[in-house]
């Protein structure tokens, strides 16, 4: 019976590779045999098992391990770099009282099928097994400790920096512009323009008034896609050209290694709205690209098709935490390459570097109306610039903004061995999950609490250290309260930590708002400077307002800066950036 010291290598991979090793070895030795004292006609498939099971058996553990690993050069280095064969205890107590060869765990697999003999192929199997006389083998599958200790601790050296940022936003389409523009408190909310909202309570948002796709996206493609493409595709690709890569560059890089996470709330909102439109008359109206169009990935693939990336692809959609989910997930690619995630055999490389952010398009009849028929929105329309007001008593609910942020994370030894400009570290992050309600977060901030707590952890900080937070901060009635109750919880009252929240300036981006305020976060790492809270006139009962930025800029010298996204559904997300030291 086997025993399995790790779950992750008892797999059907592990059972496939020692039969396909056993069988190479003995099919070599029979065609050998076979043209030296038998009759070259085949053997049937199940009678060569058969033989093959009576073979090794009676070879016993050694035997059978070194026929095993003699059978293919590659194979063998494979198996001895990551499996250590062994016999368990449950052989040397059996005295062959086991019948056949079985993968052991819990579930009781057979080398060649299922612990019962279900069928005649497994009968005879057995039969072949039990025909032997003396012991059975058996053999204990595990991961070579001493292998698997050092790809970990190799793990833990790669550190991920930001190389490249571009932003599609309310108040710039340019990190420099976007950033100036935060410091010197600009408003991009103002009355919509793009169509009549005169049947919806809401009238204002963060509305992209001018944007070109030219020079980023195809003409052809720039008439087709929904503007949430677009802004990826631009922020992604102007995110590239911060970095310095020119065509030239981009030209060498090895493609297999450079990746695409770009996620969206919503997605193509405008396409799916137009086809709907559209079946009323017919589908044969229907944009025939209506349906990929729609879909949250689009973004990431069209990119990737552009650049002729072919890393890690996908998007992520978890609300308006989806930007943060992107980034830390594209921060583990690098970090600790696929095989963190899945299995050492199978992937086992890491990426050296990855596009990751979120893009969303939401200003438009369907967006507005959905927003406002749930509560969500601000109704301070005679007041645009003052609509959007975190942890002011006046709040009323959020505005809704339009917008896209990319981030370029890549590996440290791989930047610095191009020359790239490092514009901060990434040093990690969590999530985690309230579990509580819809729309609503929990009433006690257990799950903030636990996602920043968890974060620090993982990225190995100190609660002291953070001394720069970009808030979620939303403008709605509870959840700045809470945020700023777990905040208190999380870093007690600091002196030297100062808060702020983004949205006062572009309004909620939904999906793309995390990425776009991971912008701003690593552009105050930069400055030494950090934007205004933008409306907190009369903070909520309890404020340390020493704690939350004034109506001002204020310098500061960051150590480590957190930044919170949090979404509906009560997904919550933090990561955090620090200088490049």
């Amino acid at each position: 019976m086997f025993l399995m010291a790790s779950s992750a290598l008892a797999s059907p991979l592990c059972t496939w590779l020692v039969a396909a090793c056993a069988s190479v070895a003995f099919e070599k030795d029979q065609l050998t045999s076979s043209s030296m004292f038998h009759s070259p006609k085949r053997l049937s498939q199940w009678a060569r098992r058969k033989k093959l099971m009576s073979k090794y058996i009676t070879r016993g553990g050694a035997g059978f391990a070194s026929n095993l690993l003699s059978c293919n050069s590659g194979v063998r280095n494979l198996m001895s770099s990551v499996l250590a064969f062994e016999l368990c205890n449950e052989y040397n107590s059996s005295k062959g009282h086991y019948s056949s060869i079985t993968f052991c765990g819990d579930t009781g697999f057979s080398l060649f099928g299922s612990k019962k003999a279900r069928n005649r192929r497994q009968r005879c199997i057995n039969r072949g097994a039990n025909s032997v006389s003396g012991n059975t083998l058996a053999v204990a599958v595990r991961p070579a400790n001493g292998v698997i200790t050092e790809k970990k601790q190799l793990v833990k050296q790669r550190r991920v920096v930001v190389t490249g940022m571009g932003v599609v936003t309310p108040i710039g389409d340019n990190p420099d512009v976007f950033y100036d523009n935060l410091l010197e408190g600009v408003s991009g909310i103002s009355e919509i323009q793009s169509f009549d909202c005169s049947p919806f309570p809401t009238k204002i948002a963060g509305e992209i008034k001018y944007f070109s796709p030219d020079g980023w996206v195809s003409p052809k493609l720039s008439k087709r896609a929904d503007k949430f493409t677009l802004y990826c595709l631009a922020a992604g690709k102007k995110a590239l050209a911060d970095a310095g890569f020119t065509e030239e560059v981009l030209g060498k890089l090895d493609k297999n290694r450079c990746g695409i996470i770009i996620g969206s709330a919503l997605g193509g909102m405008r396409i799916f709205h137009d086809a709907i439109e559209a079946l009323e008359v017919s589908y044969r109206k229907m944009n025939p690209f209506c349906i990929p169009f729609a879909t949250t990935n689009i973004g990431s693939a069209i990119l990737a098709m552009d650049l002729g990336w072919m890393g890690p692809n996908y998007s992520i959609s978890t609300a308006c935490a989806t930007s943060n989910f992107c980034i830390l997930n594209a921060s583990h690619h690098i970090m600790s390459g696929e095989s963190a995630k899945y299995c050492y055999l199978i992937c086992g490389h890491f990426q050296d570097m990855i596009l990751c952010g979120g893009s969303d398009a939401a200003v438009l009849p369907i967006g507005l109306g959905g927003f406002s028929a749930c509560g969500a929105l601000s109704q301070r329309n005679s007041e645009p610039t003052k609509a959007s007001r975190p942890w002011d008593t006046k709040r009323d609910g959020f505005v809704i903004g339009d917008g896209a942020g990319v981030l370029l994370l890549e590996d440290l030894e791989h930047a610095e061995r191009r020359g790239a400009k490092i514009y901060a570290e990434f040093l990690g992050g969590s999530v985690s999950c309230d579990a509580h309600h819809m729309t609503e977060p929990h009433p006690d901030g257990t799950g903030i609490v636990v996602c920043i707590e968890k974060a620090l952890a993982n990225s190995g900080v100190a609660k002291e250290d953070v001394n720069y937070i970009n808030a979620y901060a939303s403008s709605t009635p509870m959840g700045d309260l809470n945020e700023y109750r777990a905040l208190i919880h999380c870093f007690g009252k600091n002196p030297e930590l100062k808060v702020n929240s983004t949205k006062s300036m572009t309004g909620h981006l939904l999906g793309a708002s995390g990425a776009v305020e991971a912008v701003a976060t690593v552009k105050a790492i930069q400055a030494g400077w950090v934007h205004p809270n933008l409306n907190l006139e009369s903070p909520d009962e309890g404020m340390d307002m020493n704690m939350l930025v004034g109506p001002k800029k204020e310098p500061l010298d960051i150590k480590v800066a957190l930044s919170n996204s949090f979404g509906f559904g009560g997904h919550n997300s933090s990561i955090l950036f620090a200088p490049y030291k």
